[in-house]
């Protein structure tokens, strides 16, 4: 938790309701997001239960498992998931000749070239964070299925491990937006009076930041503690749910079927239904509650920018799939985890940059660490060349400013309204000196920052006008870039030292894959 974090939280306790921590939406929203709440069998590992889901708020869809422990039930639920799933995606991706861009997710080589990439993409939207591990146990459980011979499934369920799988791998790419545990989400963009662990449940969230009339945060989330009233967001549920409704109808619908008394099992299978949707619907009207909420906000600049890197993934997995590529692998070479982890901590870092630039109160916690400082134009020699066979434009800016500075001479730094402009630091006269080389007076008890420009300024002597900061104009500076390195040069495949267990055979998908001790 940052300094600032901790200031709005006890900001919020005291004025009662949360307090934003972010002046626009870091994330793309979907105008048609699939939501998906879901709900599985206590004490197993991916034993679905039940899914509401769908992409209009007034129509989910329930599906029910009304035998969880049976393995045929589990996959025709699979079944029924992928009749909305699939055509959901397969909206985003009807013109039916889709060829790849570079390289999958999964590090296999493209098999053609696209010029552009879908115009969108799909977004799930999901309550939390274990709901995006539970559709990963079941994308895995799901994807290396047989359609043919003994214990096959429907087609379309290994389909739909894929997609899922794919999804969940994209949930841990930080600039993604196209799986988002939506109370995550929340938290990154509000500050509520409670804990962080505490801002995991969706209900008492909400209830910080949109209290009922009436109501404060506090109350709200103390009232959204009661399992009866708000259900758990899933996929666990209350145990005094599991113990008091659904063990009891459970069991029922067991022995009505070991009796083949038809009429029995229909009216469990109709009270099981009734039973589900007491716990699922809650969540499933506070999801879009939620949605309200984050569209609302203005989205960041660099949001839409990071949606086309998604537009571009889900454009590969398209090609992949239709081009017959395999399905994603259990375990990564050691090859394809180095790029994997690379392009995770590179593209982690670059979003910590974007946010910053984006949303001042991200910027402001740079300010505290003296990564970053902001302040007023006191001095600009904005026509000022440097001497030389061939002078070129060097301005030369003195900021004043009440920050912290730690930066010393030499530094070089960014501000986010030109970031394409390079300003080095040549000197920091600290509150009290009688004055700089540009001639600015130091006694105003500010910080004299004097500041070198170049870049951004087009080729020309004289800088076209708004490319060089103006007397007087607030401007922030931070030595946070995104202009970073190029990536690491890994080995190919089949150059895997020998240190890593050398060349990985050639990757073909076998009944071992599908084989878990818990599906």
């Amino acid at each position: 938790m940052t300094v600032l974090t901790a200031l709005a939280r006890v900001a919020a306790a005291t004025a009662g309701r949360a307090l934003p921590t972010k002046t626009v939406r870091h994330v793309h929203l979907s105008g048609r997001p699939l939501v998906l709440v879901a709900a599985q069998l206590a004490g197993e590992a991916c034993a679905p239960l039940a899914v509401l889901a769908g992409d209009d708020r007034e129509k989910p869809n329930l599906l029910a498992v009304y035998e969880p422990r049976d393995r045929t039930q589990r996959f025709d639920f699979a079944a029924d998931l992928a009749a909305i799933v699939l055509p959901y995606i397969d909206g985003y991706a009807g013109d039916g000749d889709v060829t790849d861009h570079g390289v999958t997710d999964h590090g296999a080589p493209g098999q053609g070239e696209r010029a552009d990439p879908y115009p969108d993409a799909p977004q799930l939207l999901v309550p939390n964070l274990p709901t995006v591990g539970f559709l990963r146990l079941l994308g895995r459980s799901t994807r290396f299925r047989q359609t043919e011979g003994e214990y096959a499934v429907h087609a379309t369920v290994p389909l739909l491990g894929r997609w899922l799988t794919y999804f969940a791998e994209r949930a841990e790419v930080t600039p993604s937006a196209q799986l988002l545990p939506v109370a995550a989400v929340l938290a990154d963009h509000w500050a509520t009076g409670q804990s962080a662990a505490e801002d995991a449940n969706l209900a008492a969230l909400l209830g910080w930041i949109d209290p009922p009339q009436g109501l404060t945060g506090l109350a709200a989330a103390r009232a959204a503690e009661d399992p009866v009233r708000c259900p758990p967001a899933g996929p666990a549920t209350d145990p005094a749910f599991d113990n008091e409704v659904l063990a009891p109808i459970l069991r029922e619908m067991h022995e009505a079927t070991l009796a083949g008394d038809g009429a029995r099992r229909g009216r469990a299978r109709a009270a099981t239904d009734r039973a589900l949707r007491s716990q699922l619907e809650p969540t499933w009207a506070l999801m879009w509650r939620a949605v309200d909420l984050l569209a609302a906000m203005p989205a960041a600049a660099h949001a839409e920018q990071r949606w086309l890197s998604d537009r571009w993934s889900f454009t590969s997995q398209v090609a992949w799939i239709r081009e017959g590529g395999a399905p994603q692998a259990r375990r990564d070479g050691a090859v394809a985890a180095a790029r994997r982890l690379a392009r995770l901590e590179r593209e982690q870092q670059r979003l910590a940059v974007e946010r910053a630039y984006d949303d001042p109160l991200v910027m402001a916690e740079y300010r505290m660490t003296g990564e970053a400082f902001a302040g007023v134009v006191t001095e600009a020699e904005q026509d000022r060349l440097e001497p030389g066979r061939r002078p070129v434009l060097r301005p030369l800016l003195t900021v004043a400013t009440s920050d912290e500075v730690l930066f010393e001479p030499g530094a070089v730094l960014r501000s986010p309204a030109r970031p394409g402009q390079q300003a080095t630091v040549t000197e920091v006269v600290p509150p009290g000196t009688p004055g700089t080389s540009a001639g600015t007076a130091g006694g105003d008890g500010r910080t004299q920052v004097v500041l070198e420009l170049k870049g951004g300024m087009g080729r020309s002597l004289t800088p076209p006008p708004g490319s060089v900061p103006a007397l007087g104009e607030y401007v922030t500076y931070t030595s946070q870039r995104d202009d970073f390195r190029p990536a690491p040069k890994f080995p190919d495949k089949e150059d895997t030292p020998w240190t890593h267990g050398g060349p990985p055979p050639e990757y073909v998908p076998d009944d071992e894959d599908a084989r878990e001790d818990w599906s």
